[in-house]
């Protein structure tokens, strides 16, 4: 038990231009969506789902997010535009956590996007409990209308986020402050 609370203590996020080699196996990918998966679910209504970039599909993606951000900023700069055909090339593997509310009588809406929030921690623990560098980030675009449906995503979901996994650089990740305890928690 000792080692999960250390590991818990320690876990950094790795930015994922940082992050080297090659990303999970397949077969380690799915435990890490069966990991990913093994959260609070009130009612079992799985209200999330998992879409896999690697390979050219992180290029297409890309090129989605570009062509929306050089059309609602005709202005940008040629390298802005260039920016964000790499938001998802620089870890090999990337998972969108996509938020499906499931119209419910007893479950509100808020539960179901914290449990879709709670499978992003998932995923982010297990792969860095397996050795690799991951990072949780949202951004402009899992906010945007236009980059959702380009993404596949119907009107019903919003992205959680996207997990970037890859491996771990060479050299040591430093942490960042946490908050005092004293600072955040508070007695009733």
């Amino acid at each position: 038990m000792p080692d999960i609370i250390d590991f818990l203590k320690t876990r950094r996020s790795v930015k994922p231009r940082e992050m080297t080699g090659s990303g999970p196996s397949s077969a380690e990918l799915e435990t890490i969506l069966t990991i990913g998966a093994r959260v609070p679910d009130h009612g079992k209504l799985a209200p999330w789902r998992f879409i896999i970039f690697e390979g050219d599909a992180r290029k297409r993606a890309g090129n989605v997010i570009a062509t929306v951000f050089a059309r609602k900023n005709p202005d940008a700069p040629v390298e802005d535009i260039e920016a964000q055909k790499h938001k998802l090339t620089e870890a090999p593997l990337v998972i969108g956590v996509v938020s499906i509310i499931k119209p419910h009588p007893k479950i509100p809406s808020w539960e179901q996007e914290l449990s879709a929030g709670a499978s992003c921690m998932n995923i982010v623990s297990a792969a860095t409990a397996m050795g690799y560098g991951a990072n949780w980030l949202t951004g402009w675009m899992v906010y945007d209308r236009d980059v959702l449906e380009g993404l596949g995503l119907a009107a019903n979901e919003k992205l959680a986020g996207f997990i970037h996994i890859g491996g771990k650089p060479d050299k040591v990740i430093e942490d960042r402050p946490r908050p005092e305890l004293k600072d955040v928690v508070t007695r009733f």
